[in-house]
């Protein structure tokens, strides 16, 4: 389970393990009150070449491996929210990419995944717009451009 938090990724990189992740008061998934040091993951963040560590907890209860993620950035998504926002809309409003580093194969990546996710959660009768869609999707708590499984 991916649990976001308030952090800042210059402090991580720098820090390292001595970051000083939140603690989670019980198990998102089953509410037990015990949840344990479960180690750290490797997540690779735009800006940074090598992998950061992120805290993980494990629920002695259900099992379940909590992950900490900044809340700055979507699970399993690199870059942060804020930048692919302002590329999609950029690309939606008028009509061309914004001028950034980033590879334009991510930005079509972005843009396809959107479509797919529109069509796949709210039905092919959506007529809205593919922008209202992205909103709507982040109102219903989905991450907007991830591959749909």
């Amino acid at each position: 389970m991916i649990w976001a938090v308030p952090a800042n990724l210059k402090q991580i990189h720098d820090q390292g393990r001595h970051y000083r992740w939140p603690r989670p008061e019980s198990c998102p998934r089953c509410r037990n009150w015990r949840v344990w040091g479960h180690g750290y993951a490797e997540r690779y963040f735009d800006g940074f070449a090598e992998a950061l560590r992120v805290r993980c907890y494990r629920c002695p209860a259900c099992g379940c491996v909590i992950t900490l993620r900044p809340e700055s950035h979507f699970p399993r998504i690199r870059s942060p929210r804020q930048v692919i926002r302002e590329c999609l809309h950029q690309r939606l409003t008028q009509g061309r990419w914004p001028p950034t580093a980033f590879s334009p194969s991510r930005w079509r990546h972005w843009l396809s995944n959107l479509k797919r996710q529109i069509l796949a959660r709210l039905t092919n009768t959506w007529t809205r717009g593919v922008w209202a869609g992205f909103e709507e999707l982040l109102l219903r708590g989905q991450t907007p451009v991830a591959r749909v499984s």
